[in-house]
């Protein structure tokens, strides 16, 4: 009786595991593009000579607003850059785009004593950054910015430092949500602020 019980069954497929279907993160992970900012090659004094490891910085984003940065530590270098492209896939945050193309409004952003200032800028100005900051701009998809870095030149500081400034970045719809206003009311009070520190006295 109990063999005909297991018989009626019906049974399951290997590839049916019951899990939450994970083809539309693999397919997100796809559109990702990762570039490498700064390879440190760092060595160990044991007995016998050197030991050698290096460590890298990488930042990843979809190129539509998403970004992330990772840091990995391995004897060689490609599973340095391994190690932190998954850690940078781990850690992806959301930006508002103006356009599509470039910041809503000026920004500041700090992390130990690396400092960095962010500007929006009209079409066709290009990403005026260096080092660090260009990366991370390549792989948020934005077009068109002014940035400029004050103090540290370390690469660490200078990405965490543009990840604290692009995580103070808000849309007119995300402060108009905020404030209880539309966002008709909100665009227009930031215009005549605009136009009152342009006329002169």
């Amino acid at each position: 009786m109990a063999r005909e019980e297991r018989e009626e069954r019906p049974r399951r497929d290997r590839g049916d595991r019951g899990g939450r279907d994970r083809g539309d993160d693999r397919g997100e992970r796809s559109e990702l593009v990762d570039k490498l900012v700064h390879i440190n090659r760092v060595a160990k004094v044991v007995k016998g000579g050197k030991r050698f490891g290096f460590a890298a910085l990488v930042v990843v984003g979809d190129q539509k607003g998403r970004v992330g940065f990772g840091h990995g530590k391995a004897r060689e270098v490609p599973e340095a850059v391994r190690k932190a492209t998954e850690a940078a896939k781990k850690q992806l945050v959301r930006v508002p785009l103006r356009e599509g193309r470039t910041l809503h409004h000026e920004v500041l952003g700090r992390h130990g004593a690396g400092k960095v200032v962010l500007r929006p800028a009209p079409v066709g100005t290009g990403i005026i950054a260096g080092g660090p900051l260009r990366a991370v701009f390549d792989v948020l998809g934005v077009h068109d910015v002014v940035a400029k870095s004050v103090g540290s030149s370390n690469p660490y500081n200078m990405v965490r430092a543009t990840f604290d400034a692009l995580k103070g970045q808000y849309s007119p719809k995300m402060v108009a949500n905020k404030r209880g206003k539309s966002v008709a009311d909100v665009i227009s009070s930031r215009r005549s602020q605009t136009a009152a520190e342009v006329s002169p006295e």
